[in-house]
């Protein structure tokens, strides 16, 4: 029996996922039918338990069916972005294994791309709410199926994820299917979750991005698992959060800095439009937040305020909450699961307030499908485990990020963190998003860029560079200070809020 199955039988017609932009409410009871149905859907397919499926789909209702039909079917499912290239699309099938491929009519130009291209040559394609050359409508496919019977005991099924491809191809993280004896037990993960964060049956939640990212795919899977309800936004709009905040009496909700540069962009009048009392854990994660950012939201939202490091891979993690943070100004947490060390180039630990490797230790393992090498990357000679990121540790064992080893600048032979030039740009007035980057120098090997978008285009001129570059010049050291600032409409970043720098590296280089 699942937890959501239980759900269904003790309270039917409590609301389990409601999509407001579509004006579309699932109770527990429906919710539990319709993943049972797409279950035997599935399994009469013929897809055997560790087999996968894609689904190519926007915020939808029944991107969560399927996700829980696969899980029920001992299937893996990988969801994926719906802004990936054609090429992108066919590596992640290809690599992935995914036997059934699900699409909308929404995403039916996308989908017709792909299926020209030759993208879903092999698979079976349906596509929910409607029909296109090469997919089958999912509705009647589904509801052709006999599902009247039991499920068979299989092991229980679940995400089959890609990296952002922020330093390449998406790569896919794969973990062992879970054994049907616990298939009503909490992860201990979700433990550590729902005792962090206070979540539980009568718990609102607030789903501000794409399902097809980690975090928020995860969360709401959590949400569902614990008995809560979630309320899922078709399209983040700073008001419009606000607004269902007030209307649904949100009591947790999960952000990206973005979005609170967003909401802190609203008039005053709009930001005390709304009443948002109900509000018990705002939690970001995924990028880094200014500090100065993360300050106005304490000061607006009051002690909500909760910050999380982890990843994709899920081989520690970290948190805090606004107490914590305001005494730890800058950090990410302690550790919740998983022991943390921070390591040298050459794997020696490193005391107090030195910067090196964050390691985990005690976490699940993992590996990169199909990418042996890169799985070896992550791992040390003593079994711990790395998302590739640089920072230290207090002496309260609070953890700082400095960034990603592959972002680091090296100039003249001193490690150069863009993070930190990066805060301190953002707390200019002209800035409203900024990346720091490396690029070639002949002297130094590397030199800093910043590369800036202005709140008012019209300001991009040498005058706001050269501004810039002194109001840096007042607040860090020389050879931290950008060499040159250049502007850009919009910075690369996903819906997640992860900056993709390795476009700028790539167009700057």
């Amino acid at each position: 029996m699942t937890r959501i199955h239980d759900l269904a039988v003790r309270r039917p017609g409590k609301v389990a996922i409601c999509l407001p932009g579509r004006d579309r409410t699932l109770t527990y009871a429906e919710l539990d039918e319709r993943a049972h149905r797409v279950a035997h859907w599935l399994i009469a397919l013929g897809l055997a338990p560790g087999e996968g499926i894609a689904m190519l789909l926007e915020n939808h209702e029944r991107f969560m069916e399927i996700a829980l039909g696969a899980r029920r079917a001992g299937l893996y499912f990988t969801p994926l972005s719906t802004h990936l290239k054609t090429r992108e699309i066919a590596h992640v099938l290809k690599d992935c294994g995914a036997r059934i491929l699900v699409t909308s009519a929404a995403m039916a130009d996308l989908a017709q791309t792909i299926e020209a291209h030759g993208v879903t040559e092999g698979l079976d394609c349906f596509m929910i709410d409607g029909v296109a050359s090469g997919y089958a409508s999912f509705e009647a496919a589904v509801a052709a199926t006999d599902a009247s019977g039991p499920l068979p005991e299989r092991p229980v099924g679940r995400d089959f994820l890609y990296s952002s491809g922020t330093t390449g191809l998406p790569k896919g993280i794969r973990k062992e299917l879970i054994a049907h004896a616990d298939a009503g037990k909490l992860h201990y993960e979700v433990i550590s979750w729902q005792e962090t964060f206070g979540f539980g049956e009568e718990a609102v939640y607030l789903s501000t991005a794409p399902l097809y990212h980690a975090g928020p795919l995860r969360y709401l899977m959590r949400t569902l698992d614990t008995g809560g309800t979630a309320i899922v936004m078709e399209k983040f709009d700073a008001e419009r959060a606000l607004a269902l905040i007030e209307r649904y009496r949100v009591t947790h909700s999960q952000w990206v800095p973005t979005m609170f540069v967003r909401l802190l962009d609203l008039p005053q009048e709009v930001r005390e439009r709304y009443d948002l009392g109900s509000l018990r854990a705002a939690i970001h994660a995924a990028a880094p937040c200014a500090p100065h950012v993360k300050e106005r939201m304490i000061a607006w939202w009051g002690p909500v305020i909760h910050e999380y490091y982890s990843g994709s891979e899920s081989v520690g993690l970290t948190s805090l909450d606004a107490h914590e943070w305001l005494a730890h100004k800058g950090s990410v947490g302690r550790a919740k699961f998983g022991t943390i060390h921070i390591v040298d180039e050459d794997g020696n630990e490193l005391p107090v307030g030195e910067i090196g490797c964050v390691f985990f230790e005690g976490g699940p393992r993992f590996e990169y499908h199909n990418d042996p090498e890169k799985t070896r990357g992550a791992y040390n000679g003593k079994g711990w485990a790395t998302y590739g990121d640089l920072g230290h540790v207090d002496a309260d064992g609070y953890l700082y990020l400095s960034e990603r080893r592959s972002d680091l600048i090296i100039s003249g032979g001193v490690n150069l963190y863009p993070q930190e030039v990066e805060n301190v740009l953002s707390e200019h007035p002209a800035v409203g998003d900024v990346a720091v980057i490396g690029i070639p120098n002949a002297e130094f090997g590397e030199e800093v860029r910043a590369v800036v978008q202005p709140r008012d285009p019209r300001e991009a001129d040498a005058a706001l560079a050269d501004e810039l570059i002194a109001f840096c010049r007042e607040r860090l050291s020389g050879v931290k200070v950008p060499r040159s600032v250049v502007f850009e409409d919009a910075l690369p970043r996903q819906e997640n809020g992860k900056l993709l720098r390795r476009v700028l590296k790539e167009r700057y280089r």
